[in-house]
């Protein structure tokens, strides 16, 4: 009998590891189907105008050059605004719009999630509400509002609508929902304020939330342009200075190529750095009373 049982948790065992296996495979098959895109991208950047041009495309880069960054260093040399310029507007449209929203958001679920106030299920329903309508529909509001404001053609046209991304507030207030009410009670009974307990306990707790609202909104706020709120040339950002490069024709087809290369590094570099964390905060998040 206990030959039996032996045998039958070694089988138990081997079943169980085969399909982890198993699983492990099919997983790592997506995952390198997903990455094909972005591998393709990266060869691309460092293919001879004559691979880019080939039929059948070839996947991989036989004759890898650095021509196409050459280039690109050189025409934007000859911008008559410098590189810099375009890399400091984008990097304080994306730094400010995401460090306040996540901030903002995060302000606003305290509440909303923690204490019961007159009209606070009315408020949370147009956050859900807001969430059905995509930014297309409410451009042109936007774009009024702006305009009232003054703030048209200026970086506050972009960084301020950003801030009231809706679905920041509905995961920072689903996260904030989670933690106990006897551990902020413990916190008060100790002689901490609201702004402590907001920052010291409440915060720490909901990082996964923070940390996706921060790979969500990052790569946004990159990828702008200005649309048309921002018209001049001095406050135009990276990704707009770029892409008008790639518009010069089949000539600027290697210039294209690295171009999407390098506007994909830096979200693709946050995610990497960022999602160990993501996966390990949720991972030990939860706490119940």
């Amino acid at each position: 009998m206990k030959m039996m049982a032996a045998f039958r948790t070694h089988k138990k065992l081997n079943r169980s590891f085969t399909v982890s296996f198993l699983l492990f495979v099919l997983l790592a098959l997506f995952g390198s189907f997903m990455a094909l895109p972005l591998i393709y991208a990266v060869n691309n950047a460092f293919k001879p105008l004559d691979e880019l041009f080939i039929f059948p495309p070839r996947f991989f880069v036989n004759n890898p050059t650095l021509d196409n960054f050459y280039d690109l260093l050189s025409l934007m040399g000859n911008s008559w605004v410098p590189l810099t310029r375009y890399i400091a507007n984008t990097l304080l449209i994306t730094v400010v719009g995401t460090v306040g929203h996540i901030l903002l958001a995060s302000a606003a679920a305290y509440p909303l999630a923690k204490y019961r106030f007159m009209g606070s299920k009315t408020l949370f329903s147009i956050v859900v509400l807001s969430l059905m309508f995509s930014p297309h529909v409410t451009a042109i509001p936007n774009y009024m509002v702006m305009s009232w404001l003054g703030w048209i053609n200026t970086h506050a046209s972009i960084i301020v609508p950003s801030l009231a991304f809706p679905l920041g507030l509905f995961l920072m207030k689903q996260f904030m929902e989670q933690i106990p009410d006897a551990l902020l009670e413990a916190a008060k009974i100790d002689g901490a304020n609201e702004y402590r307990i907001y920052w010291s306990i409440v915060m720490p707790n909901v990082k996964p939330a923070w940390l996706t609202l921060m790979i969500l909104q990052f790569p946004m706020l990159w990828g702008t342009d200005g649309g048309s709120f921002i018209y001049s040339e001095n406050l135009k950002t990276l990704h707009f200075a770029l892409g008008q490069i790639t518009l010069g024709g089949i000539a600027r087809a290697g210039v294209g190529a690295a171009v999407a290369m390098l506007l994909m590094i830096v979200p693709i570099s946050l995610f990497i750095i960022s999602q160990s964390s993501v996966i390990q905060t949720m991972a030990t998040s939860g706490m119940k009373d």
